[in-house]
């Protein structure tokens, strides 16, 4: 088939599609059939796919440290969506809802979510493509289908957590509106894409909506299957939506399956080295070490008691002076391993304190 190329697209949202209300009606409407009698909304097609494939569509979320407005580091939030493929806790997600995160949760679409650390076990960050691991058993799983089949003007229901709004996830449906599309993608946070650009080939466009939040989940044929990942919206453009075709991410969803990445050690902390220069500016009692400037909620670091503005100075007995030996010595130990910090506080104070290690929810080196 023939390959049309489409200039830059942005990650952002799509304005308009055919949407179902997951929580029933709106007010005063009523749906009636020819003989006037109600009709079932359960039994419609889309309804009936929804429901199956629901229990298995995942929100993927990441702590992330960013630049503050006055030089400082903040954490923010990232949202996501993600789908189970087995059911002890794989899931496909895109490689850009996941990147930079220092922590991973994953909550279901139950009503009472539940909620999992998760790490990434493999993918292809360059195709946008991560593969996650959450420790559970027994989950609801919905079926790879096979993309190749697919033809023009066939119906296809995506279903995602758009715009992170409230309420669970966002069901939006439409047609496949053409095969075969190469679109380039601007990402400056991506490593491995080059000049700070991800290409995606051979992607599906829809007109169902595909909104900031969405990327990650399935795109649906109608008997159930997954026949994309929801990557992409157009912003200078309505009902323009993209999908890696699954067919193209199935090599490497078994690759990770097979070879998983081996959990690292994790401490969860954002930190600079300490030098002369910077102890002057802040102040600091000591001219070398690892200087904390934040540290991931809920991490190992944060239980343990470790503040920020502390500076490390060592790990496991090991000297620490600058922010890459705490990589270096971490690369040394194992996820759950309990371990001393020396740290000296802002006061000159010093302490230790025992710190039992996390998994780090990326891989030092993304595949």
């Amino acid at each position: 088939m023939r390959k049309i190329v489409v200039g830059v697209v942005a990650l952002a949202f799509v304005s308009t599609a055919c949407s179902v209300d997951l929580t029933g009606h709106s007010p005063g409407s009523t749906d009636t059939s020819p003989s006037g009698g109600a009709l079932n909304g359960a039994a419609e097609p889309i309804a009936t796919v929804v429901r199956a494939a629901l229990p298995a569509v995942v929100n993927v979320t990441t702590d992330v440290f960013q630049p503050g407005p006055f030089g400082n580091v903040q954490q923010g939030k990232g949202v996501g969506t993600g789908f189970i493929v087995r059911q002890d806790g794989i899931i496909v997600t895109n490689c850009h809802v996941v990147e930079g995160g220092s922590k991973i949760t994953v909550s279901t679409s139950a009503q009472s979510p539940k909620q999992y650390d998760a790490r990434v076990i493999g993918g292809d960050c360059q195709h946008d493509l991560a593969v996650l691991k959450i420790d559970a058993t027994g989950l609801p799983t919905v079926p790879l289908g096979d993309s190749g089949t697919l033809v023009l003007g066939q119906r296809v229901i995506a279903i995602g957590y758009a715009l992170a709004l409230e309420g669970g996830p966002t069901v939006t449906a439409g047609i496949v509106s053409s095969l075969d599309r190469t679109i380039t993608v601007q990402d400056p946070s991506c490593r491995v894409c080059k000049n700070g650009a991800r290409v995606y080939s051979n992607v599906i466009q829809t007109d169902a909506a595909i909104n900031h939040g969405n990327s990650g989940g399935p795109l649906l044929n109608m008997a159930g299957q997954v026949v994309g990942i929801n990557s992409a919206g157009a912003v200078t453009a309505e009902n323009i939506g993209f999908a890696i075709a699954i067919d193209s991410a199935k090599d490497t969803i078994q690759q990770a399956i097979a070879n998983p990445l081996a959990p690292a050690a994790y401490l969860g902390i954002s930190s600079q080295s300490v030098t002369p220069a910077l102890a002057v500016q802040l102040g600091l009692p000591v001219q070398s070490g690892a200087y904390v400037i934040a540290t991931t909620a809920g991490g190992p670091a944060q239980h343990a008691g470790i503040k920020n503005g502390d500076v490390i100075v060592a790990i496991d007995g090991k000297a620490v002076t600058t922010a890459d030996d705490v990589g270096t010595i971490l690369a040394g130990l194992r996820p759950g391993q309990s371990i001393g910090v020396d740290l000296v506080s802002s006061s000159g104070a010093r302490r230790s304190v025992d710190v039992t290690l996390g998994a780090r929810p990326l891989p030092t080196q993304f595949p």
